[in-house]
C-alpha cells in the first residue's frame, strides 16, 4: 500500500508548479495545492531527499484558495494553478523566478526587474492543440491528463480565445460524422489577431484521403481556414481558404504573416509588451549590427530593424524564412536578411573573418525553444557581441546558458519575468547581458595580435 501522509502543511510553490512541505525530513511535491494548504496526500515515489505526492484530502484549504472556474480542472492537465488567485499566481512566479536566478548566482537580486502581469488571466489563447481518440462512446477531444496519454474530453477551455472557443463548438458538433475518426490524431486551431481561424487536421495515413474532403466540406461551410496533415510537417496540405494568420506588432503596427507549422506567442498582448519593453531597454541608435537567433517569421528581426543598422535573423524552419522574406517586404522594411540554418552554425560566418578586418557584431538576440542551447552560450563566446538579450520560456534552462557567458566576461544588465501563461507555472523571461570590455576573448585577442 502507498504511503499516505496525514497531515502536511504546504509551504511554498516550486518551479513545476507543485506545492512543497516537509515530512520527517524529506522535500514532499504535491501538484494542485498552495502554501497555506493542510493536506493528506498519498506517496507516489519515494526518493533519498524528497517524496512526490498526490493529493488525497483538503484537510483545511488556505484561506486565499480559490475555486477553479473550470470544471475539467484537476483533471485535464492543461492547467495547474486555476485554483491560486492570478495576484497570487504572479506573486510566485516571480519569486520563483528571483530564487533561481540569484541562486545560481548569475545576477544578482538588485538587477531583476518586477513581472510583467498579463492584462488577461483568461481567454488568451491564439493557438492549442486538441488530442483525440477514439472510444466506444465516440471521438473524445479534449487535453491529455497530466503525465498520461489519456485525453480528457472539454466541451471548453477557460484559456483559449473566443473564435478558437467557436471552432471547437463547431468541431465537436460535425466531428460525430467524419469518417474513421479512429484516424484523427490532433487538431491544431489557432486565431490571428483578426479573428481569422486556422484548424490543421492530423490524421493517420490510413485515413487521409477520407478525411480530406470531409474537413474541406466542414471548413467552406464554416468559412474556416483547414489544413490536412499526416505525421511530418513537409506532408501538410492546404484545403480550404488561406494557411496564413496574421499577428501585429510595434508601433506604428507591423502586420505579421505565419503559416502552419510556424511559431508564435500565444499571448498576443504580452508578446507586443515584450517586444516593446526589448526595444525601450536596448535604446537602439540606428546603426547597430544586430543578429538574431531563431527568429521565426520575423517577431523581433523586423521592429529591432527599423531602429538598427543592420538585422540577420537565423531561423532553422525554412517555411518560416519565406514568411519572414514576405513580411520584410509587405512591410517596407529592407535593412535586413534572413538565413535558413541551425544557429550554431551561422555563428561561423562571424568568426572566420581576417582578423585585421573582424565583423563586429553590436547585439545578439536568441529567442531559443525550451531546451534552451548551450551550445549557442559558446559560439557567443568566440564571437563576444557587446550586448546579448536572451529571450527564455524556461528559467531552468536559461541559468544553465547564462553561467558559460557570466563565468567569461559578460554581466547581467537586467533580467523580466513575463507571465504570458496565466493559470499554469510557465515562466517567460528577457535577460540582457553586456560584454566587459577588461575581458579580452580569444577574437580579441587575435585582433591585436
Amino acid at each position: 500500500m502507498p504511503e499516505v501522509i496525514r497531515d502536511l502543511e504546504i509551504d511554498a510553490l516550486v518551479h513545476g508548479g507543485r506545492g512543497i512541505g516537509r515530512h520527517d525530513g524529506k522535500a514532499v511535491f504535491v501538484p494542485l495545492t498552495m502554501p497555506g494548504d493542510r493536506v493528506a496526500c498519498r506517496v507516489v515515489k519515494s526518493k533519498r531527499r524528497y517524496l512526490e505526492a498526490e493529493l488525497h484530502e483538503m484537510l483545511e484549504p488556505s484561506p486565499l484558495r480559490r475555486e477553479p472556474p473550470c470544471p475539467f480542472f484537476g483533471a485535464c492537465g492543461g492547467c495547474q494553478w486555476q485554483h491560486i488567485p492570478y495576484q497570487e499566481q504572479t506573486r510566485w512566479k516571480e519569486k520563483i523566478f528571483t530564487d533561481l536566478m540569484v541562486r545560481s548566482k548569475v545576477i544578482s537580486g538588485t538587477r531583476l526587474k518586477p513581472i510583467m502581469v498579463a492584462p488577461d488571466e483568461w481567454c488568451y489563447r491564439n493557438r492549442v492543440q486538441f488530442k483525440c481518440h477514439l472510444t466506444t462512446e465516440g471521438l473524445t477531444v479534449g487535453f491529455y491528463r497530466h503525465g498520461s496519454h489519456f485525453v480528457v474530453d472539454v466541451d471548453r477551455c477557460c484559456l483559449i480565445s473566443t473564435p478558437i472557443q467557436r471552432a471547437l463548438d463547431l468541431l465537436r458538433n460535425d466531428l460525430p460524422s467524419a469518417p474513421c475518426p479512429d484516424c484523427i490524431l490532433q487538431l491544431d486551431v489557432a486565431c490571428g489577431d483578426d479573428g481569422e481561424v486556422r484548424i490543421i487536421l492530423h490524421a493517420l495515413p490510413k485515413g487521409y484521403q477520407q478525411l480530406r474532403p470531409w474537413l474541406q466540406a466542414f471548413a467552406d461551410h464554416h468559412q474556416l481556414n483547414a489544413c490536412i496533415q499526416s505525421r511530418h510537417k513537409e506532408t501538410l496540405k492546404v484545403i480550404s481558404g488561406e494557411s496564413d494568420l496574421t499577428i501585429k506588432v510595434d508601433q506604428p503596427e507591423i502586420a505579421l504573416r505565419y503559416g502552419p507549422g510556424g511559431f508564435v506567442q500565444v499571448n498576443s498582448s504580452q508578446n507586443r509588451s515584450m517586444i516593446a519593453t526589448m526595444l525601450e531597454l536596448l535604446a537602439l541608435k540606428g546603426t547597430e549590427n544586430v543578429l538574431d537567433l531563431f527568429c521565426g517569421m520575423g517577431n523581433f528581426s523586423l521592429p529591432l530593424a527599423r531602429r538598427s543598422g543592420w538585422v540577420t535573423g537565423v531561423e532553422d524552419y525554412a517555411p518560416s524564412i519565406a514568411k519572414a522574406r514576405i513580411n520584410a517586404a509587405a512591410n517596407n522594411i529592407f535593412n535586413v536578411e534572413f538565413h535558413t540554418a541551425d544557429a550554431s552554425v551561422i555563428m561561423s560566418r562571424y568568426r572566420a573573418v581576417d582578423d585585421l578586418d573582424p565583423v563586429v557584431l553590436d547585439l545578439v538576440v536568441l529567442d531559443p525553444p525550451r531546451t534552451g542551447n548551450y551550445q549557442v552560450s559558446h559560439e557567443l563566446l568566440k564571437i563576444r557581441p557587446e550586448r546579448i538579450l536572451y529571450v527564455s520560456c524556461d528559467p531552468a534552462t536559461l541559468v544553465r546558458d547564462l553561467v558559460p557567458l557570466v563565468h567569461d566576461g559578460y554581466e547581467v544588465v537586467s533580467s523580466q519575468p513575463f507571465d504570458l501563461f496565466p493559470q499554469t507555472w510557465h515562466i517567460e523571461s528577457m535577460t540582457l547581458l553586456r560584454r566587459d570590455p577588461r575581458v579580452r576573448g580569444d577574437q580579441d585577442e587575435k585582433s591585436t595580435g
